[in-house]
């Protein structure tokens, strides 16, 4: 169990480090973000990908092998405790002690144990015993093995999960991933409330296979309500703003492409020319800090654009709406900005193991915390009374008072 300890604290330490160490980053990024030396560590660690590194794998890995040993080496033991515990033992150490009783039975009735069973000693004594919540000795056990489900399915979830980004605005198909299916955006809608703050995305999506591109299936995706489609679960993660690049030479439309903010087009004509959308504002105002937007409505829409001539910076501004870029014999505009929606797609076939462990572990900590095991015997004395004896496995101040109601007589310890 000390081992198990251990372990656990090292898996606790690393999961810190996994959530708050952005994971699946480059080192360059690492460097920016931290100094060099820590950047490197992170690397070498692979605290970058912490849940899916050979050591973190290995660790899980053996604490899941001792915990089972654990259960395995502990399961006998716990069944002969549960078979002594129903049996009345010889004598009375350590039970709590309460004289010259004259109804024994309604005391077991009052603490509401089972039926006491009757039987006599060698010595011609008249003994009553019962007990009640000896399943609660199982409690510890259901926990570990609720434990080592959830870390089963844990390990096992991080080995097979997958999961896709998918985002684009209404009327586009888009595909997910290498899962061979395809994902339609039917339709996208950001609901408001009346002082503009966000009250709901909502996504009508239809998914469909490549390989038998007839067999669809529609639903409806929201923040709280995800959809699980083709074995995948996808999510309404956020939404962000994309507007239609127009490219324009001598009056001929060159092409036209869809980019949401942060994304830039090649011209094809030129592949070194590259125009980025770097922000949209749908309501423009400039501060001493830059542009930003007074609100969500299209009231003085802009776009932030930034042009490459391959790793060269030509020029960044802010281009209203009708406004012109101007580059060669080219003309570019920006122009129809709309919401787009960013959805995430997953699929975690082990997820149900996890669950099925905490609510294990919960269980087991009800039987362990909430069903004491507990004792209760009444031995005829000579005189015709009876000395009644009783034992918990915890709670004994509880138990002392409940058993001293019961009788209506206080109790002593019995040496």
């Amino acid at each position: 169990m000390k081992f198990a300890v251990i372990l656990l604290v090292i898996l606790i330490i690393s999961c810190v480090f996994g959530s708050f160490i952005t994971q699946n980053q480059t080192l360059s990024w690492y460097t920016e973000h931290y100094s060099e030396r820590v950047a490197a560590a992170i690397i070498a660690l692979h605290l970058d990908d912490v849940f899916h590194s050979v050591w973190f794998l290995v660790i899980a890995g053996v604490l899941c092998l001792n915990l089972i040993l654990c259960n395995l080496t502990r399961i006998r033991p716990i069944i002969d405790k549960i078979r002594r515990a129903g049996k009345a033992p010889e004598r009375f150490e350590g039970y709590l002690k309460i004289s010259g009783v004259e109804d024994p039975e309604d005391v077991f009735e009052k603490m509401h144990f089972p039926k006491p069973a009757a039987d006599e000693t060698e010595d011609g004594e008249k003994r009553l015993f019962a007990s009640k919540n000896r399943a609660g000795l199982f409690g510890a056990w259901i926990c570990h093995l609720g434990i080592l489900l959830l870390i089963v399915g844990f390990v096992l979830g991080q080995l097979t999960h997958r999961e896709y980004t998918v985002y684009g605005v209404a009327g586009e198909t888009k595909t997910v991933g290498d899962t061979g299916l395809f994902l339609e955006i039917n339709d996208f809608q950001v609901e408001l409330r009346d002082d503009d703050t966000v009250s709901e995305y909502r996504s009508r999506i239809t998914v469909y296979s490549a390989k038998d591109p007839e067999n669809r299936a529609s639903s409806e995706v929201t923040v709280n309500h995800p959809a699980d489609l083709y074995g995948y679960r996808f999510y309404q993660n956020s939404t962000g703003y994309a507007a239609t690049v127009k490219v324009v030479k001598e009056d001929a439309l060159l092409q036209e492409n869809v980019i949401a903010a942060g994304e830039g087009v090649r011209i094809e004509e030129k592949p070194m020319l590259t125009v980025f959308l770097q922000a949209f504002y749908p309501d423009l105002f400039m501060t001493s800090e830059g542009p930003k937007t007074a609100s969500g409505k299209m009231d003085n829409p802009a776009y932030l654009y930034s042009l490459y001539y391959g790793e060269d910076l030509l020029g960044m501004n802010v281009l209203k709406e009708g406004e012109e870029i101007r580059v060669d014999d080219y003309v570019i505009t920006f122009s129809d900005p709309e919401n787009y929606t960013l959805l995430q797609v997953k699929k975690d076939s082990f997820t149900w193991m996890a669950l099925m462990g905490g609510l294990i572990i919960l269980i087991g900590l009800v039987l362990a915390f909430y069903l004491q095991q507990e004792n209760l015997a009444a031995v005829r004395e000579d005189d015709g009374t009876w000395t009644v004896y009783g034992r918990s496995g915890k709670g004994s101040v509880i138990f002392k008072e409940r058993l001293e109601i019961a009788a209506g007589k206080p109790a002593e310890s019995e040496e």
